[in-house]
């Protein structure tokens, strides 16, 4: 009870404002990859917290996901400590064992549950984690916590990202006003179901754990799962949501009055984030949003998306500022849904360059659009429906191929 009470003091005098209550944040250098900068961080509650989470659907997970999926069972989460540098996936017995040891050494110096401590790591796969280096680095996360704020721990954990990644908003609750605050990384292996990235949300608000976990999977269908830099998937993909009751509203569930505000901020939160790691996609220079809308439901207007979304032709296309509409005839008719080409319409922003099939003759006008604009917008019209589906992606560059063949150098 004792340290309990000390840590709650120091979240006190030290937490970070606008951020929810009863949240502290340390990062340090443990040169899990290199030297010279912050690789490794902690996210702790002064609390027991609920905690709910959507992972990899990878069949190969890494050792943290595996772990992290054991203990999500409870509903309850107290600290979450992130590395990059090192992915700890495809490392065996070993690696399973350094997740657990990682775990165990948080709990320790923080003086809580080693099943409240959940383990996230990105970075190279297949590469034993540096414990020797890792094992010293936490007690001083611990010792420093309060010191960090959550624009260090999104720096702290990035990779090939050129940016960190933080999203913040206010919640109204009766007459409390919550936060809910969300940072991520990625940038590369980016696809459906998530890819190499991680997202951490938290928020002082009273939420049941059952509502949390629909809620958060809700989200994540709609945002993290609908973008794709380079269709490949990885091992570690993990959000986490943490919900501490540190606003002292009642337990919300979906029938509370104020569910709906929630979820909308968590909705734009996820949203928001995954935007920002498609802007930062490996040697992106243009933001795309494929809307595929006239569809007979949802399901197939997201498979007619993602076909265009992840077609290299389409993308190098858009990179080198062609509206080549033909290669995203192409997409669509391998895409296996049931598509009639003589009843769709394809848009560049504003052009028209395709009606019911047929070239409008405005591709210069939209050669001109892509050359102006960094965000591309391209709108299709199945025209067999009224159910629609977007999806995030960007450009394919040399600079693409240029990150991802140095990535272990």
């Amino acid at each position: 009870m004792k340290e309990k009470y000390k840590i709650s003091l120091m979240i006190k005098k030290k937490s970070e404002i606008g951020v929810p209550k009863g949240y502290i944040f340390s990062t340090g250098e443990a040169a899990i990859k290199k030297p010279g900068r912050k690789d490794i961080a902690l996210i702790c509650s002064e609390t027991e917290a609920n905690i709910a989470g959507a992972f990899t659907t990878n069949s190969v997970k890494a050792a943290p996901v595996k772990l992290n999926l054991k203990n999500i069972k409870s509903g309850k989460g107290q600290a979450i400590i992130i590395n990059s540098g090192n992915a700890n996936a495809c490392t065996g017995k070993k690696g399973l064992q350094d997740a657990v040891e990682t775990a165990s050494l948080t709990a320790k110096a923080l003086k809580i549950k080693p099943s409240l401590v959940y383990v996230c790591s990105t970075g190279v796969i297949g590469t034993p984690m540096p414990m020797e280096r890792i094992r010293p680095i936490i007690p001083e996360l611990a010792a420093n916590a309060g010191k960090s704020n959550l624009e260090h721990v999104a720096a702290a954990i990035m990779t090939t990202d050129t940016f960190p990644k933080v999203i913040k908003k206010k919640v109204k609750i009766n007459n409390r006003t919550g936060t809910v605050a969300g940072i991520c990384k990625g940038a590369g292996m980016i696809c459906p179901n998530m890819a190499t990235m991680l997202c951490f949300i938290i928020t002082d608000m009273a939420i049941a754990k059952k509502t949390l976990s629909k809620t958060i999977k809700d989200s994540v269908k709609k945002s993290f799962n609908r973008i794709t830099i380079d269709g490949d998937m990885s091992t570690n993909d993990t959000t986490l949501i943490m919900a501490n009751g540190m606003l002292g509203n009642p337990e919300l569930t979906e029938k509370s009055a104020s569910y709906k505000a929630f979820k909308k901020s968590l909705d734009e939160i996820t949203y928001e984030l995954s935007k920002l790691i498609v802007k930062d996609g490996e040697g992106a220079t243009k933001f795309i949003e494929i809307e595929v809308k006239g569809s007979v439901n949802e399901k197939i207007a997201e498979k007619a998306a993602f076909a265009v979304a992840n077609s290299n032709l389409v993308k190098t296309a858009i990179y080198g500022n062609d509206a080549n509409w033909g290669r995203i005839m192409a997409a669509l008719g391998y895409s296996g849904i049931d598509f009639k080409e003589e009843k769709s319409d394809i848009y560049l922003g504003n052009i028209k360059v395709v009606s019911g099939g047929i070239g409008t003759g405005k591709d210069l006008d939209a050669n001109k659009y892509l050359k102006n604009n960094r965000e591309v917008n391209i709108l299709i019209n199945l025209n067999k429906g009224k159910a629609s589906a977007k999806v995030l992606t960007c450009d394919l560059t040399e600079e693409y191929v240029r990150v991802n063949a140095e990535y272990r150098t």
